[in-house]
């Protein structure tokens, strides 16, 4: 079965708002089986969300609604889904007493708006809402299932758990959905779809989906299948195929992002890390240390913007910056024995480089990065000239330093 769901009200259309709703019904739908196969925000009007409405239900046979069910004029779902389906809406005083009686538990006087919310469709089943005052309502017709959940988070969810759950139990067909999501980089995700989508084409299911962002890639593997071993059986064999594709530059198999994977190498080695940074600016530091438990190889940094904390803070010296320039091989590996040095860190990372968006002179061009690696056996260093503008080449950096870690951390 599939699922459409619907988030009502202008505020979501905002840049401050972000739709979680619809975030937590699609994980819930998906442990039932049921895949969400289109998403819909619809600011606060009754035609067009009306039309909404049945264009979704003509599609999948589960719509979910979510807001819009308050006592204000600009809460109009009820009266949207009632236009779309053609029902009648119907006062019941007992819903409109039982909100009354929340108001004056807590010493307060429901005025008559209120009573908005005590308006049921015909021939609806009230869900009831012990956190808030707007009930929602699960309606079935012509073979499709509508439901009317309120908009805060917290209502939404008491309410789905605790009385959609168990009535969507009896009607969707028992299907597993299962995904393998293989997490890449080190190559561009035009080049990659090059070389797996030879692969992936071949099948409906799973169906397949690349996501590319700052260097990372993501391959995401959805199998519906009648029970979860098929499911995962099939996601098995078709990702296999595609790993033995991608090789050394799939870094997860199960959606752990790159700092985390690079981090439990660490731990597992025993092994500890800082950083040197000067491009970057603290965006490597940053992102070690987003993972939960890096206190554990993580020692810390040094941000090194100029030329003169390179020399006095990671003692680099300052011929060889006169020499070669800061953005250069042989001082980014200088950079990195400063920092292994003054920390005793197993491995020490170092990054210098031109985000731009100017150059002056001879200095190196916009987009250049030297990454420097520090470890018990020696100092290596790789480079790379990146496109983009400031944050994207920031970006890129940190995610290459990374991945050059991960790379000398494997071999």
């Amino acid at each position: 079965m599939n699922a459409e769901i619907i988030a009502v009200g202008s505020e979501m259309l905002t840049p401050s708002r972000v739709d979680t709703n619809s975030l937590y019904l699609t994980g819930q739908l998906n442990n039932l089986g049921v895949e969400v196969v289109v998403k819909y925000v619809v600011g606060d009007d009754r035609d067009r969300l009306a039309s909404t409405i049945r264009l979704a239900a003509s599609h999948s046979e589960i719509v979910i609604l979510s807001g819009g069910l308050g006592p204000t004029e600009d809460d109009v779902t009820r009266d949207a889904l009632a236009l779309a389906i053609e029902r009648r809406q119907i006062f019941h005083p007992e819903i409109a007493e039982q909100i009354e009686q929340r108001f004056y538990k807590m010493g307060r006087r429901m005025v008559d708006n209120n009573k908005r919310q005590a308006f049921i469709l015909e021939g609806a089943e009230i869900l009831p809402n012990d956190r808030g005052t707007a009930p929602g309502q699960w309606v079935e017709d012509s073979g499709r299932v509508l439901m009317m959940l309120p908009g805060p988070p917290h209502e939404l969810k008491a309410m789905f758990e605790r009385q959609c759950l168990s009535r969507l139990g009896r009607i969707v067909p028992r299907q597993a959905i299962e995904t393998l999501i293989f997490r890449v980089t080190g190559m561009g995700e035009s080049d990659l779809d090059h070389i797996i989508a030879p692969v992936y084409k071949k099948y409906a299911n799973p169906a397949t989906t690349v996501l590319a962002h700052n260097g990372d890639i993501q391959v995401h593997l959805r199998a519906r299948c009648n029970t979860k071993p098929e499911a995962l059986a099939l996601l098995a064999a078709v990702g296999g195929q595609i790993e033995a594709l991608l090789g050394d530059r799939i870094y997860s198999r199960n959606g752990d992002s790159l700092e985390a994977t690079v981090g439990e190498m660490l731990r597992k080695q025993r092994a500890t890390i800082a950083v040197a940074e000067s491009v970057t600016a603290g965006g490597l530091a940053d992102r070690i240390s987003s993972v939960a438990g890096a206190s554990d190889y993580f020692v810390g940094g040094f941000i090194t913007y100029a030329r003169t904390a390179k020399t006095e803070m990671l003692g680099v010296d300052p011929e060889l910056l006169q020499r070669y320039g800061p953005v250069s091989k042989e001082v980014a590996e200088a950079m990195a024995l400063g920092a292994r040095r003054r920390t005793n860190a197993t491995y020490a990372l170092a990054l210098t480089g031109n985000a731009g968006p100017t150059t002056d002179g001879d200095q190196a061009p916009v987009g250049m990065v030297y990454i420097g690696l520090a470890s018990p056996t020696g100092v290596i260093s790789t480079h790379r000239q990146f496109l983009g503008d400031r944050p994207r080449i920031r970006a890129f950096a940190a995610q290459m330093s990374l991945d050059f870690l991960r790379r000398n951390l494997t071999s």
